[in-house]
């Protein structure tokens, strides 16, 4: 009988568990609920701000029949906001969100701070990481992806433009997003995290086409996964939003364990044309929320008859989504034993 924890590291690895994972990573991917919050008496926006609040909310979850991981934070604004930019921290039911941009151009790049994460929001991560570590179940570290923090501190026209007019300006502007990446990636990953994850939904094949892909995206993915595998014992997950169809080829090339990816994705065209990944979803978080338990569960086993090796949803889930729902989406996994 495998633990959580090595029942997903194995699978990462590409060898034979008994069964489908089920997991939701944190970060952009976010896992937590309003019925968890109740349950735990740990709210946001507080929560965002206080490791043990944090730590209550992930083990609620995995406590009450939810994924069987923990995972943190529960956005994706940590690095924008240790860069310089200013955040609202949302509400109970809203997820935190940049307010401003600190750069008007891409030229701009080195009036931006690097992250700190001896303090601020960062060290809050590290802090509920160290709490979280243990035996059995896995801790997932989160990173955002090197384009969605980049259209975090520049608006993201202004970023897309300038990846045509002034490549060079933005090469150099990756490398500084990148180094900043895999420094609080390492440091996650130390605190006692055992697989990286990152989500980069900005950086989609839809917005940026293959060529723009292949040059802006995968170096400085494939960058902070070459740095960050030794410590990341267990696996990692790249997740990317949209359609993928246009850029099955250039996923290849990328160097994580697994991939993410949308709903809007088919399956078994991401398994036909991507050879090499461990594939992860994709239960469309809109059935999560607003479907029924047994359209969810349905929803979850066809998931797992098309192939994927990790049930996951396919983006973060809603606050909305309710308790009952997620466990009959980890029912869906236990259920697939040895079919």
């Amino acid at each position: 009988m495998f633990t959580t924890k090595q029942r997903l590291r194995e699978t990462l690895k590409g060898n034979k568990v008994d069964r489908p994972p089920c997991i939701c990573p944190g970060g952009m991917m976010n896992m937590i609920i309003e019925d968890i919050m109740d349950i735990t008496s740990s709210d946001w926006p507080e929560a965002h701000m206080n490791a043990k609040l944090m730590v209550n909310l992930t083990k609620g979850l995995y406590e009450n029949g939810g994924f069987e991981n923990f995972g943190v934070p529960f956005c994706m604004t940590i690095e924008a906001e240790a860069m310089g930019a200013p955040v609202f921290l949302g509400t109970k039911n809203t997820e935190p969100r940049v307010t401003d941009y600190p750069m008007n151009s891409i030229d701009e790049w080195k009036k931006l701070k690097n992250i700190d994460v001896t303090e601020g929001r960062a060290k809050v991560v590290l802090d509920a990481i160290q709490l979280l570590k243990n035996e059995d179940v896995p801790v997932i570290a989160n990173l955002t992806g090197p384009i969605s923090l980049a259209t975090s501190l520049i608006e993201p026209t202004i970023y897309y433009k300038a990846l045509r007019k002034k490549p060079k300006e933005v090469h150099e502007f990756m490398e500084f997003i990148t180094k900043n990446l895999i420094a609080f990636g390492k440091a996650q990953l130390k605190a006692g995290a055992d697989v990286l994850a990152i989500s980069d939904p900005s950086g989609t094949g839809e917005i940026l086409g293959p060529k723009m892909f292949k040059e802006f995206a995968i170096p400085y993915l494939n960058k902070i996964v070459d740095e960050l595998n030794d410590f990341a014992k267990s696996g990692t997950i790249i997740h990317i939003c949209g359609r993928l169809k246009g850029i099955y080829k250039e996923l290849n090339d990328l160097h994580s364990d697994a991939i993410s990816f949308d709903s809007i994705t088919s399956i078994k065209q991401v398994i036909e044309h991507v050879d090499n990944k461990v594939i992860m979803g994709n239960v469309s978080t809109f059935a999560l929320e607003k479907n029924t338990p047994t359209s969810v569960i349905e929803s979850a086993k066809n998931c797992i008859r098309q192939g994927v090796n990790i049930l996951s949803p396919a983006c973060g889930i809603g606050t909305k989504t309710s308790l009952e729902n997620i466990q009959q989406m980890v029912l869906a996994a236990k259920e697939s034993f040895q079919s």
